[in-house]
């Protein structure tokens, strides 16, 4: 099989799990580069994942050899660095979000599609064993149709164990935009594209006090909404409660769970790859753990690129793909807006539920 070269830019806290999965798990992508605004972090990645080139950004940009770029800059840098790459021909895949504004958002997804390239955007944990098999259950009818889901993201921020958790609370940051990704790219996944949504905002603490060992003592002042919840109505008519929080100390809810018209339906943690998932049917007496019947259980962070890789010689369409990740920016926005207007929010945006992953998968392999 021929290997699609990749260049990675940015080196930071998520990208080595990207290096370790696209060079060992998946078979058909090869890390060609790697560039950081650090050159050490850069240097220090290609000696560990043995990455032939250490660039700049410029340099990888600028090389023929790479064809797909996967951008793991801060929030901040999406935009400015997917942009870049597709005026140069490159496909993309980037972190989360898409992009800071809704507005940069489409207009990368409306580039993309006039260069005739793919752009492709995290999470891609929907491709997981986990909702993966959630998403065959409700396909087969094993819970009805669906009528509605109930998703719950709740912690109190990350200043305890992040080394740099600044940028959580600047524009960009707060609860939804960090972890909403997850969670409403989920619910997609699951459910198909959403219509509607209404949402309220809050802001509890206004400043946050660092204890992680790099920046222990320091303060942030709060600039965005740190507890986000509201309702989702889906274009097939199903009601999802969502609720984002850095405000809750703990909790016992459910990450997410989906009604249906013959059962219920709990699925895993979004942010994860596999299980557990838990049915019960109407005529059920309790829930029952559900076997995973898809591979790639364990942290496969990438798999999205390596689908771009598998589509740039099958011809198909990528399924963690710019329009849903498009789809998913003006959900969270949407959240906010509503707040901040005390109104619902028709969205604009549609985007195809992306295509379920076929049974019998190897591991290492999309197709």
């Amino acid at each position: 099989m021929d290997k699609v070269k990749v260049g990675i830019v940015g080196c930071g806290n998520i990208s080595g799990i990207y290096f370790e999965n696209l060079t060992q798990l998946f078979v058909n992508t090869e890390v060609f580069a790697c560039a950081d605004v650090f050159r050490e972090r850069a240097e220090e990645a290609a000696e560990k994942y043995g990455i032939p080139h250490v660039w700049t950004t410029e340099e990888l940009l600028a090389s023929d050899d790479i064809q797909i770029v996967v951008n793991l800059t801060t929030p901040a840098g999406h935009f400015e660095v997917c942009k870049q790459a597709l005026l140069s021909g490159k496909h993309v895949y980037v972190e989360k979000p898409l992009s800071l504004s809704l507005e940069h958002g489409n207009e990368l997804v409306k580039l993309a599609e006039e260069k005739g390239l793919m752009i492709g955007c995290a999470p891609d944990t929907f491709l997981g064993a986990g909702l993966q098999t959630c998403r065959k259950l409700i396909d087969d009818g094993f819970i009805g149709e669906p009528v509605a889901a109930s998703a719950f993201m709740v912690c109190h921020g990350h200043e305890s164990w992040h080394p740099d958790p600044e940028f959580y609370y600047k524009a960009g940051g707060g609860p939804m935009f960090d972890m909403g990704p997850y969670y409403l790219t989920a619910l997609v996944s699951l459910l198909g594209p959403a219509a509607t949504v209404c949402g309220m905002t809050k802001t509890s603490f206004p400043q946050r006090t660092i204890t992680s060992t790099k920046k222990f003592g320091q303060k942030i002042d709060v600039e965005v909404p740190t507890h986000v919840a509201g309702t989702v109505q889906f274009v097939s008519g199903a009601v999802a409660t969502v609720v984002t929080s850095f405000d809750v100390w703990d909790s016992t809810l459910p990450r997410i769970e989906i009604y249906g018209t013959r059962g219920t339906l709990i699925v895993p943690d979004p942010n994860t790859f596999g299980g557990p998932i838990l049915l019960k049917p109407a005529d059920g007496s309790a829930f029952t753990e559900i076997p995973l019947v898809h591979n790639y259980a364990g942290n496969s962070r990438g798999i999205g690129v390596a689908d771009i890789a598998d589509c740039i010689t099958s011809g198909n369409k990528p399924r963690a793909a710019g329009e849903l990740a498009g789809h998913v920016l003006e959900i969270m926005h949407a959240f906010h807006t509503s707040s901040d207007s005390k109104r619902y929010v028709e969205l604009a945006t549609r985007c195809e539920q992306p295509r379920p992953l076929p049974l019998g998968l190897i591991k290492g392999y999309l197709s």
